[in-house]
């Protein structure tokens, strides 16, 4: 697997709360969390194809 990159995020307090949450019911961090529903997005929108999915794990 290749190297994960690493930027900063900014986010809402509120919205990193929400996600924590969320993050804790999912039994994931909320690193994961985010990466998982990015991953997800970007299937139902077409926009990841076979050779950039990435680890398909949903950790």
């Amino acid at each position: 697997m290749a190297p994960k990159k690493n930027f900063p995020l900014r986010l809402d307090p509120k919205i990193y709360a929400a996600l924590e949450r969320w993050a804790q019911d999912e039994f994931r961090s909320v690193n994961g969390h985010i990466e998982f529903l990015l991953r997800e997005s970007l299937k139902e929108a077409g926009r990841l194809n076979r050779t950039n999915q990435g680890n398909d794990q949903e950790s």
